[in-house]
This record gives structure tokens, sequence and C-alpha cells, in this order.
């Protein structure tokens, strides 16, 4: 998400900070591309012109142009003033479901736009919050809408609220909430009929659920990838429903982002959460200080340690820190470590997270990132026998022509990942002696990328990324 705007304003701040003294015209004319960068990512016409206007009263004067930084001065007031677009500087808002069980959150929105599988995705938040959650559909218009919630029940272990045929949704509701209440359900969430258009029987329909419900929590979920409709849904739903928050679904496909910095400034509602992947788990709290610091280029190193601390077993860490400590790592262990690259979010996604990336970028697109290679990879590994997987040295030709036959490669392939685990428990060994391969901080260069992985960036080791220590895979981390 944002990866237009971020590579624009990534190009503008760069020029800025890369001078001395800076000239009122310096600004205005920084300021000019900001806002056509805006637009071009789909940010509605007004939000751009106050963001503008904010921005420049702060940028254009005598404070900032003598400043001994101005170009990182204007980058802050930038910063700030995303922050406060977003939604201002505080924690993000989190869901009102600590009242008198059971609390009821209401799901409304455009059919499409993921609506039963933002259900799910909560209920399952909730109850990695130790909640007892009941989840409910009264989308009685939709074909196969209730099963479709009750298969996603069961595959994440919530309860789902039987199907009565022929029901109308208050009368689901009604029978929902006795039920939330007997069972001692914390959060009863109720997912609501869509329509392909907002129209007056939907609007009515809702009105009613609300009116029965009383729920706590009204949330629209909005498709981002419909940029500045999902504005005017927003706006339209508001006007007959007392929304209290957002939800953006497909926001990894997104790579404008018009929607969410148009949302919260628009409607005034604050944005909950970022549906970032169609996995069970894959739904963001929104945090608008983390979110313009990634606009900005400068990552979400806290996103990432938090996906590392969920995905990491705490003892299975240890363990293999001891081995990389002295540089024994197996293919084993390697697959382990690629699976974990997986878990917290792909190549991709990692490096989306990590500062300076952005900077970069024809370094990592050098570099080949695709999360196929790496199931290539542990295909690769899985071909091979306990003891080759043990002892890398059992490695000769035949057995590497056996191994690829097995897993759908070519020779070259097995061959790569060869020299990426030589050249990884090098590395390993290397930081477990206090030494920061291609120096501290640094990111490697294409050429070392290529030495590593034959093109393609390897899988983390567990003391972190090459010249960027302590995320994936550290010691400490408890898989929840």
């Amino acid at each position: 998400m944002f990866d237009v705007l971020t590579e624009r304003l990534t190009g503008v701040f760069d020029r800025l900070t890369g001078r001395g003294a800076l000239q009122a015209s310096d600004v205005e004319a920084a300021l000019r591309e900001v806002r056509v960068a805006l637009l071009e990512a789909d940010v509605a016409l007004p939000v751009a012109k106050d963001f503008i206007a904010r921005v420049q009263a702060e940028a254009v004067g005598e404070a900032v142009i003598r400043s001994v930084t101005p170009g990182q001065q204007i980058v802050k007031i930038v910063h700030d003033a995303l922050v406060e677009m977003l939604g201002g500087d505080g924690l993000p808002e989190g869901l009102l479901v600590h009242g008198e069980p059971p609390n009821v959150i209401m799901l409304a929105g455009l059919q499409g736009s993921g609506k039963t599988t933002t259900t799910a995705k909560i209920a399952l938040r909730l109850q990695k919050e130790k909640k007892r959650a009941l989840m409910a559909s009264l989308d009685v218009r939709r074909p196969a809408a209730m099963e479709q919630l009750a298969t996603l029940g069961k595959s994440i272990g919530v309860d789902v609220l039987p199907i009565v045929p022929g029901q109308m949704p208050a009368d689901i509701a009604r029978r929902a909430i006795s039920a939330a209440r007997l069972s001692g359900a914390d959060v009863l969430l109720l997912d609501t009929a869509g329509r392909t258009t907002i129209d007056e029987e939907m609007m009515r329909e809702a009105a009613d659920i609300a009116k029965v419900a009383k729920p706590a929590e009204i949330l629209l979920v909005a498709d981002s990838l419909t940029g500045q409709d999902a504005v005017e849904t927003a706006k339209r739903f508001h006007a007959r429903l007392p929304l209290t928050g957002l939800v953006l679904t497909r926001a990894d496909g997104d790579g404008r982002g018009g929607a969410a910095l148009s949302m919260r400034a628009v409607t005034g509602l604050p944005i909950k959460f970022l549906g970032v992947s169609e996995k069970p788990d894959g739904l963001e709290v929104f945090d608008a200080r983390r979110v313009a610091g990634r606009i900005l280029g400068q990552g979400d190193v806290v996103a990432l340690v938090e996906k590392a601390v969920e995905q990491v077993d705490r003892d299975e860490a240890e363990k293999l820190a001891k081995k990389l400590a002295k540089g024994s790592l197996d293919f084993a262990d390697l697959e382990k470590q690629l699976q974990q690259v997986l878990a917290i979010g792909g190549l991709k996604g990692i490096m989306g997270m990590l500062p300076g990336v952005q900077k970069i970028k024809n370094q990592v697109s050098d570099a080949q990132l695709d999360d196929g290679q790496v199931n290539r990879q542990i295909a690769i590994i899985r071909s091979m026998t306990k003891a080759e997987r043990a002892k890398p040295d059992l490695l000769n030709s035949s057995r590497r022509k056996r191994i690829a036959a097995g897993a759908g490669v070519e020779v070259s392939e097995v061959n790569r990942l060869i020299k990426m685990h030589r050249s990884m428990a090098d590395m390993a060994k290397a930081m477990g002696k206090g030494k920061m391969p291609f120096g501290g901080g640094r990111m490697p260069s294409p050429e070392q990328l290529k030495q590593m992985g034959g093109g393609k960036l390897p899988g983390m080791p567990a003391g972190g990324m090459p010249g960027l220590p302590g995320l994936p895979g550290l010691p400490g981390n408890k898989k929840n």
C-alpha cells in the first residue's frame, strides 16, 4: 500500500535533504510536487489542498529555511501532517468491547467489500486477546453467505450462530443476542447483507438491525481498491448509520492508498483495521504514526517485530541461535527459516517494512524477491534425505540431479540453494563472533545478493537480515 506515493515523496525529500540552505522557492516547488503526488495517489482534491496548506504554513518560514537541517525539518512537518490527517498521534483506537457482555459489533458495507472475511478476521483477533466471540450471519440474500461464515468459523475455531432458514435479519439479530448471553460470549459479531449499490431498502434493513442489537461498534467495511468510491460510500453510510469506525480491505493490493488518506479527513471516522491478505490473520491495526512512517519510506520495524513475535518459537530460536553461532546451520534449519520468512509476510512484505528500502528499490528488484522462489527452495530441501539435510557435504552431482527431479526444478536451482546455504552458514558464524557482514546497518549490494543466492535474496538467518540485525528469528520471541 502507498507504493506510488512513497516513491514520489522519497524522491522529493531526497532532493531537499541533499541540499544545505533552502530558499522559499525550493520549498514551494517541492510542495507542488507533493500535491501532484497526493492527487496521483487518488487522494481527494479537498483533502490534498488542506494538507498542502497546513504543511506550507509551517514549512515556508525563517525558522525552517535557516535551520541547520532544513530538509529534515520539512520531512518532519510533512510526517506530522500525515499523522494528523490519518487520525492523530494517539494510540490506535481499539474496539469498544469492554462493556457488559455481550458487546455487539455490527459490520456493514457493499457486497464484495469483504465483510464476511473481515468478520472472521476480527473474531480471530479477539480470540487471541482471550475474548470469547460468537459470529452470526444476517445476510439472507446472498447465496451461501451464511454457509461461508459457518465454514470460516470452523476453520478458525470460533462459534457461529446456527442457521434457521426463513428468518429475517432483525429476528436473527435477536436470536444471536440471546445465544451470546446464554453461551457467555464476550463479543457478538453481526455480518450484515450488502448490495452492489446503496439503496433505501438496504439502509432501512441495516438501521432496523442497529435498533435491535444496539451495537457498541458499527464498522463500515470498504474495499480500498475502489479509491474515492470507497470514500463516497463511507459518507453515504455514515449519513444513515451511526458508524464508529472503518475497515479497509485489500490494502495489500492498493498501491496508491488514496482511500486511506482521504477517509478520516472526509468522514471524521477512525480507520480501525487494514485487511492485508486473504489469510485469517491478515488484519492489521491501523496506526497513524506507523502508516505515516511507511509512506515516507521510514519502514515499520515495529510491525515486523510484532509479526516475528507471533510466529517465532522462543525455544526453537534459542536452539538455532546456538547452532548458528557455531556456523553449523543444516538444511533442516534453513527450511525452518524459510518457512518463518513466509509466515512473517514473505520477502516483499518484510522488505516493505524495513527503513530505506524505497531508496534501494533497484537493488531489491535486481535481487528478484519472489516468494515462489522460497517455496521452490523449501521443495528442494524436502526432496533431500534426512542424512543429506544434516550433512550438506553429501550432495554430489548424482544426488543433486535426484533432488532436482524430486522437487521439479533444474539442477542449477539446487546448486544455487547449496551456495546460498554455505553463504548463510558463513555469515551466521561471522555474526556469532560479533562481526557484521557488509558493514553495520548497510544493505547488501546486488553483487553480494547474487553471491549469496545466485541472484535471489535468501531467507534471513536467525540473527536478522544482513546488515540489519535483530529482526525475525531473534531468541526471546515467543509464539502465541
